[in-house]
C-alpha cells in the first residue's frame, strides 16, 4: 500500500481541521438553536401545530422529526455504497464537496422559508441534513491518511474544538441580529433567523474552500476501471469481509452505537427537556448552548490528554461513567441553576467523548486504502443510533407520561456501552504522547 502524502504536514492537518470551523455551524443554528424556534413559531397558528406538508395534514413537530429521522437514515443507506465508489476511485474529495454544496446552498435556500414555501422549505431542510452527514463521513476517514496514530487524538480534538468556537461565533452573532431586529431597522420578525440561515449556508460553503484546497485528492494513487457502480459494490463486498474478521473493531463500533445513542439523544432533546419540564424560557435555553459550546472545547482537549496518560479505552470509560451521572443527575433536576451546572458537565465531556470516539475507531482500522467505506459503518451507528435513541425516548414518554421517566432509558445505553468498552483491550489504544503539536 503506497501512499504519496506526507503524514502529519502541518498545513493538511490545519486544513482538516478547518472543515470542523466550516460545518459544524449547521449543527447549532440549524440544528439545535435558530431554526428549531423558528419553526416552532411559524407553524404555530389557529389548529395548534398542524401543518399542510404538499396537502397533506399533518403535525408540525411530528413532521420535523420525521424530516430529520428520512434525512439521516437515507444517508446511512446511502453512505455504504457510495464511500465505496469513492474508495475504489480515489476520488472522495469530490464526493465530499459535492455533500458541503449541497447541504451549504440547501441552508442558503431556507432564507426562503416563509409560510407560502412551507413544503419546499422543509424539503431544503431535509437536503442540508443530508448533505451535512453525507460530507461528514468522507471528512472523518481523512484522519488516518492525514497524521500518524500518536496524533489522532489530538488532531480529532483540534478539529471539533474549531467545530466549537465557529459555531459559537456565529450563534452569537445570530442572536445580536435576531434580539436588535428593532435597532436595526427590520420590522419584518421572521428575517432576521432567515438572514442567519443564509450566512450559516455562506460561512459553510466559504471557509470549506480553504480545506478542499489543501486535503489530498487520491493519496493513494488509483486508478479506477471498468463500471463504477458494480465495482463499488465490489469494493464494499470487500470492505465487509474484511470487518468480519476484525472482532475489536465491530465490538467498538457496538459499544460507540450504544453510549452514541445516549449522546445524541441527549443533545437532541436537552432544550425541549428544559422547556418542556423546567419551563425554561427560549433565552435561558440558547444560554445553556452556548454553556455546553465553550466548556466543550476544553473537553475536547482534556480527553486527548487523557488518553495520552490512561489509553483510549479507559479515557472513554471514564467519559461515559460521566455520562451515567449526567443521566442520574437529570432524572432529579428541578431548577434553572441546576440545569444550568448540568449543561457545564454535558460541555466538559460532549467534546471528549465525540473527538475520542473518532480517532479511537482511526486506531483500530487495518492497514487499508478503502477508510472511506471503513468510516460508513461508523456513521450508520451513528445515525442509526440516534433514530432509534430518539425514538426509545418519545416510546417511553408516551407509556408512562413523563420525558424524566425517558430519561432512565438513556441510562440503560450508557450501561451497555460502558460493558462493551470494558471488553476492549488492545495495545493500539495504550497510552501515547503525540509526535507533533
Amino acid at each position: 500500500m503506497m501512499q504519496t502524502t506526507l503524514k502529519n504536514d502541518p498545513k493538511i492537518m490545519k486544513a482538516w481541521c478547518f472543515y470542523d470551523w466550516a460545518n459544524s455551524v449547521y449543527s447549532l443554528v440549524i440544528t439545535t438553536a435558530i431554526f428549531p424556534i423558528y419553526y416552532v413559531a411559524l407553524t404555530r397558528g389557529n389548529n395548534g401545530d398542524i401543518v399542510s406538508f404538499f396537502g397533506i395534514e399533518i403535525s408540525a413537530s411530528v413532521l420535523y422529526s420525521y424530516a430529520l429521522t428520512g434525512a439521516f437514515l437515507t444517508i446511512a443507506f446511502l453512505s455504504p455504497l457510495l464511500t465505496a465508489i469513492a474508495d475504489y476511485g480515489g476520488n472522495k474529495k469530490n464526493f465530499m464537496r459535492f455533500f458541503c454544496y449541497m447541504g451549504s446552498t440547501a441552508c442558503m435556500g431556507l432564507f426562503f422559508f416563509t409560510e407560502e414555501t412551507f413544503s419546499l422549505s422543509v424539503l431544503l431542510f431535509m437536503v442540508a441534513a443530508i448533505g451535512f452527514s453525507g460530507s461528514i463521513v468522507f471528512y472523518n476517514s481523512y484522519l488516518p491518511e492525514i497524521a500518524t496514530e500518536d496524533n489522532f487524538d489530538k488532531l480529532s480534538a483540534r478539529g471539533f474544538s474549531l467545530g466549537y468556537i465557529g459555531s459559537m461565533l456565529l450563534l452569537i452573532f445570530s442572536l445580536a441580529l435576531v434580539l436588535n431586529s428593532e435597532k436595526l431597522g427590520i420590522e419584518d420578525a421572521g428575517l432576521p433567523p432567515r438572514i442567519s440561515f443564509l450566512i450559516t449556508g455562506l460561512w459553510w460553503f466559504g471557509f470549506s474552500q480553504y480545506s478542499f484546497a489543501y486535503l489530498p485528492n487520491n493519496p493513494y494513487k488509483k486508478k479506477a476501471e471498468g463500471n463504477y457502480l458494480l465495482n463499488g459494490f465490489k469494493e464494499l463486498g470487500r470492505v465487509v469481509s474484511m470487518l468480519k474478521e476484525l472482532p475489536l473493531l465491530k465490538r467498538f463500533l457496538m459499544a460507540f452505537f450504544f453510549y452514541n445513542m445516549g449522546v445524541q439523544t441527549v443533545m437532541y432533546v436537552a432544550s425541549l427537556f428544559g422547556s418542556k419540564e423546567l419551563n425554561l424560557p427560549d433565552n435561558a435555553l440558547i444560554t445553556v448552548l452556548l454553556i455546553i459550546q465553550a466548556v466543550a472545547i476544553g473537553g475536547a482537549y482534556f480527553f486527548a490528554w487523557l488518553s495520552g496518560k490512561v489509553g483510549n479505552t479507559m479515557a472513554l470509560v471514564w467519559a461515559v461513567l460521566v455520562w451515567v451521572g449526567i443521566t442520574i443527575g437529570a432524572y432529579f433536576v428541578t431548577t434553572g441553576n441546576q440545569y444550568y451546572v448540568l449543561a457545564f458537565v454535558v460541555g466538559a465531556v460532549m467534546g471528549g467523548v465525540q473527538s475520542l470516539s473518532r480517532s479511537t475507531y482511526s486506531k483500530l482500522l487495518p492497514e487499508t486504502t478503502d477508510h472511506a467505506s471503513f468510516f460508513s459503518f461508523y456513521d450508520i451507528c451513528d445515525k442509526v443510533g440516534l433514530a432509534l435513541g430518539t425514538l426509545a425516548f418519545g416510546i417511553t414518554e408516551q407509556i408512562f407520561g413523563s420525558m424524566r421517566n425517558s430519561i432512565l432509558t438513556l441510562l440503560v445505553f450508557f450501561v451497555i456501552g460502558l460493558a462493551l468498552l470494558f471488553s476492549i483491550r488492545t495495545r493500539k489504544l495504550a497510552p501515547v504522547e503525540p509526535s507533533v503539536f
